[in-house]
């Protein structure tokens, strides 16, 4: 192999799950699984053996089946700080992303499981943690981004993303026609979203300029944090 070739160790307790995510790393010349095994203590041994330059694993694994994945990456930052890991998981919830970054994002990805059937989403991955980035899957980052506007801005929290769409277009002082043309959609769909808008905002029952005047400054103070 080159040297420019990137070793991979793979650890998933499904023999499907990992003939099928070595089969995807196969087909790209410049990767090589130089082990593939189903347990947390088996993985700790191949790292320590094989000194792959990146880790693949489920964030469940034996023997405990919690957060077996994050632990082995936390365990890595000491052992091996060079070793990439690439955290495969069915949660999007962002606290198992957090913990995986607490002590440092270089050479660590948090990836969904439902994504792996884009071979190049994989493949990029891995990439980006062997030459010391980070990846995190775009639906954790929504996930977290709702966190923090929740926790900073209680009264967004409500609304749906097509909702916070159509109120940045109304802080923009775009009228209901306009926000119509710029999303691709009728001019009542609009109408409907922005009474909900302004249902979930507090503002229904007031006069409509004033509503989304409030509306925009609530979305306004919310940017500028």
């Amino acid at each position: 192999m080159s040297s420019d070739t990137i070793r991979i160790a793979l650890g998933d307790d499904s023999l499907i799950v990992r003939e099928g995510i070595g089969h995807l790393l196969a087909g790209d010349p410049e990767m090589e699984v130089v082990a593939s095994v189903g347990d947390l203590p088996a993985l700790r041994e191949v790292c320590d053996q094989e000194l792959p330059d990146v880790v693949v694993v489920d964030i469940r694994m034996p023997p405990t089946n919690t957060d077996d994945g994050i632990r082995l990456a936390t365990e890595l930052r000491d052992r091996h700080p060079e070793m990439g890991v690439v955290v495969l998981s069915q949660f999007s919830e962002p606290a198992y992303a957090l913990e995986l970054l607490d002590r440092g994002s270089d050479r660590r990805a948090y990836l969904l499981k439902d994504r792996l059937h884009d071979r190049e989403h994989l493949i990029a991955a891995v990439r980006e943690v062997a030459a010391g980035g980070s990846v995190v899957d775009a639906k954790v980052v929504e996930a977290l981004i709702a966190a923090r506007t929740a926790a900073q801005h209680p009264q967004l929290s409500d609304l749906t993303r097509r909702e916070l769409e159509i109120l940045a277009l109304m802080a923009q002082g775009k009228s209901n026609q306009a926000i119509a043309e710029n999303l691709f959609l009728s001019k009542r769909a609009v109408e409907k979203h922005i009474n909900a808008i302004f249902m979930k905002l507090g503002l229904a029952h007031q006069e409509d300029v004033s509503r989304r005047v409030k509306a925009a400054l609530i979305y306004l103070a919310a940017e500028t944090d």
